[in-house]
């Protein structure tokens, strides 16, 4: 059975889920290290729209999971390694809209990490290879629902879509937004995309800190900021500050 395969699969995508990101953006540093370009056209000004879209697109799958980790469920899936999880059946807020927001958010993520290359080459491919994966992945997910919650996943099932979003049907959360449960499941995210935009602004310029324009130190420095930033959250993390929100 095809389903089934994709499932069988999915499970198997599902354990190492969390390093295609890495790999995205280690391509991408070095498509932009090879390359030069800020993005694919011939035009200076067309190649600078490409980066604010780009960035646009990355930044959009940031956000939806964003806003889905802050008002899912607690003992779900999220941040799990190596099985689905779930203590109960997320439905509202983005649920609503889509059965699998975060991979939907992950699926825009990393199409715009990817074209941050300067390459639509390598936005397309990234784009349809991470449909293909999380198409299996939210099989495998699907099924360990369906056998857990049963009629009550059926019902939802029905009408909401797996990975593209539908425009009506909004369902207003159930929990309020948990801030430290948003922090503590997506700051790597967040920190991983601005890490993106230096990389491949960096490998443009050779990976050379005396080729960085004198106006830009200031970007550098608050990229460093950033950096120590996500140290002190790992930091906090390792003492349990958000234990009791993942």
């Amino acid at each position: 059975m095809y389903q089934q395969e994709l499932a069988r699969s999915g499970k198997r995508l599902f354990f190492i889920r969390g390093t295609y990101i890495y790999t995205v953006i280690g391509i991408s540093a070095i498509i932009a290290y090879c390359t030069k370009d800020l993005g694919p056209f011939a035009d200076a000004g067309a190649d600078k729209a490409w980066f604010w879209v780009s960035l646009a697109v990355a930044s959009t799958g940031a956000l939806i999971r964003v806003f889905t980790s802050g008002w899912a469920a607690l003992g779900t899936s999220g941040r799990a390694k190596v099985a689905a999880e779930a203590s109960e059946l997320n439905t509202t807020g983005p649920y609503s809209l889509v059965r699998n927001p975060l991979y939907t958010g992950r699926i825009v993520n990393f199409t715009g990490l990817a074209m941050l290359s300067g390459s639509w080459v390598f936005g397309a491919l990234v784009f349809l290879i991470a449909v293909l994966v999380y198409e299996r992945i939210s099989t495998y997910e699907e099924e360990f629902l369906a056998g857990k919650f049963g009629s009550a996943h059926t019902e939802w099932a029905k009408d909401v879509p797996s990975l593209l979003p539908r425009l009506h049907g909004w369902v207003s959360p159930k929990y309020p937004f948990w801030w430290k449960r948003m922090i503590w499941r997506e700051q790597n995210k967040l920190f991983l995309l601005a890490t993106t935009v230096f990389l491949t602004w960096f490998a443009r310029l050779g990976f050379d800190a005396a080729a960085i324009p004198q106006d830009m130190w200031g970007w550098v420095y608050a990229y460093g900021a950033l950096v120590v930033i996500r140290f002190i959250i790992g930091g906090l993390k390792m003492i349990g500050f958000f234990k009791e929100l993942s």
